[in-house]
């Protein structure tokens, strides 16, 4: 009995899930970004090449986790701007990944998508991508459903608009 319990759960709470639409990526506030800025400016003062690196990454991992859009645009950009440059396949991964959850964050699924598969080409077992590749394509169904839900709403919507419409006419001239 308590393995049905159980099991009954695990499924009411995967259901929840499905329609929350909740994701486990954490979210990053205006303090720590205002702090990462504040890393960059600082770093971009010294000569070290590499810690300037470092902290445009550190910027940019909090830029993309923000809740304001705006912000994740701007990680977006950064993140774009530095791609071409990046030699090393583990930076090359990290920025393929965070622009990944940017376009997540921006409701850009397909790009997402894309961005992650190729973060996983470059380190295949990357548990990190694996789950965000499985974030956004439990995302893709779930908006899929709905849209599926919606569409077969307004359809029968408009099949009963019709049909009342048709019987209104019916019932105003029985001889039609």
């Amino acid at each position: 009995m308590a393995k049905l319990e159980a099991k009954l759960g695990m499924i009411v709470d995967s259901v929840g899930q499905f329609f929350s639409g909740k994701d486990q990526l954490p979210w990053c506030d205006s303090d720590i970004i205002a702090g990462c800025e504040r890393e960059v400016a600082e770093a971009g003062k010294q000569s070290s090449d590499e810690l300037l690196k470092e902290c445009f990454l550190r910027l940019s991992w909090a830029l993309v986790h923000s809740k304001r859009p705006q912000d994740v645009q701007r990680g977006i950009a950064m993140l774009e701007g530095s791609l071409p440059g990046t030699d090393d396949p583990v930076q090359q991964r990290e920025k393929l990944y965070l622009l990944a959850i940017g376009h997540y964050r921006s409701g850009d699924y397909s790009r997402s998508r894309d961005l992650v598969e190729r973060c996983l080409m470059i380190a295949p077992d990357w548990r990190q991508a694996v789950t965000l590749k499985k974030t956004i394509e439990d995302k893709i169904t779930k908006d899929g459903v709905i849209g599926l839900g919606i569409a077969a709403t307004a359809a029968g919507l408009i099949a009963g608009g019709i049909a009342a419409a048709v019987s209104r006419r019916r019932w105003q001239n029985p001889f039609c």
